[in-house]
């Protein structure tokens, strides 16, 4: 077994499992675990040992998107003012630098690119989903060539309603024009048995059941040659390139930035530091009654226990 600081990595029975280790974090994204789960995927694709490889989570949220603690604080830094400090939503036509779009496309890039890994390896992907997988968490999991979940479990993109664009571009994809648009453009949370039935996921089995359940697939593909197993994927995954892939990913991409620099956008990062990450996105999703402003209910407890709030996550 390897361990790193954001995850930990094992072979077993010709699976590599990848699997996130910040739990009390709920495994935010982070610069670190970027470069730490490419690291790992590509470690796994290499291993001549491994058939498949299979990326889980410990705790109570498989990954509850990007933590806004470094991410806007990094955007409400990124253009200093005249007078040497930070600008706010209302000071963006003053001095210093104006946002650099390709920058930032840049840097949006590097973590695209390790999400894509999950697509692009060369063997096949499982992902094993449990509580919040959401924002970013979606941009990453998406990739993966099977999800599985715990029926506990929540989808969903809530910065669609301000702050960001889905960077991978893998909704359409997996459930469809109507469908993606109907999720994208309100942002709804999804539970794990509509995400299955929506084909946004393959299926999804009891909670306590989760981590037997997806070993067994990895374990069930990698029974099969690793060469079937790599040309198959390739065969289903070109027909998905062939659609368009690379430029939708690439305008995703874009758009994220754009979305985090319209007024809005500034706007939501001014009023995190006024009153914090929590209650800023609390007061965006108060209106649509889900994520952490969905009123607890018997349903919110069980296997995995109470769903934490994800309201430090975007």
């Amino acid at each position: 077994m390897s361990a790193r600081e954001t995850l930990r990595t094992e072979i077993t029975d010709g699976v590599f499992v990848i699997t996130l280790s910040r739990a009390a974090e709920y495994n935010t994204i982070t610069p670190t675990l970027r470069d730490e789960l490419a690291a790992a995927i590509d470690e796994g694709d290499a291993d001549h040992r491994a058939h498949a490889i299979l990326l889980r989570a410990e705790g109570p949220a498989f990954c509850a998107g990007y933590g806004l603690d470094w991410s806007t604080a990094a955007q409400a830094a990124e253009i200093p003012s005249a007078k040497g400090g930070s600008v706010g939503a209302t000071e963006q036509r003053g001095g210093g630098r104006v946002w650099d779009s390709v920058a930032d496309h840049r840097m949006m890039s590097r973590f695209v690119a390790t999400y894509m890994k999950l697509w692009y390896a060369a063997k096949p992907t499982i992902a094993a989903v449990q509580g919040w997988c959401i924002g970013g968490g979606t941009d990453m999991v998406l990739c993966a060539d099977v999800i599985v979940a715990g029926e506990g479990a929540r989808f969903g993109y809530p910065p669609s309603r301000v702050w960001g664009t889905p960077t991978t571009a893998m909704w359409v994809y997996r459930m469809g024009l109507e469908r993606a648009k109907r999720y994208l453009l309100t942002g709804d949370e999804i539970p794990a048995p509509k995400a299955v039935e929506l084909g946004l996921i393959l299926e999804c089995v009891p909670d306590d059941r989760l981590d037997e359940h997806a070993l067994g697939l990895a374990k069930r593909m990698a029974r099969v040659p690793t060469n079937q197993l790599v040309m198959l994927k390739l065969l289903c995954n070109q027909t998905a390139e062939n659609m368009g892939l690379t430029s939708s990913r690439t305008l995703g991409t874009l758009f994220d930035g754009i979305a985090r620099h319209t007024q809005e956008g500034l706007d939501f990062v001014t009023r995190a530091g006024e009153v914090g990450f929590r209650q800023a996105v609390r007061e965006r999703d108060d209106p649509f009654g889900d994520y952490g402003s969905r009123p607890k209910g018997p349903g919110d407890a069980g296997a995995i226990g109470r769903k934490p709030d994800p309201g430090r996550r975007r």
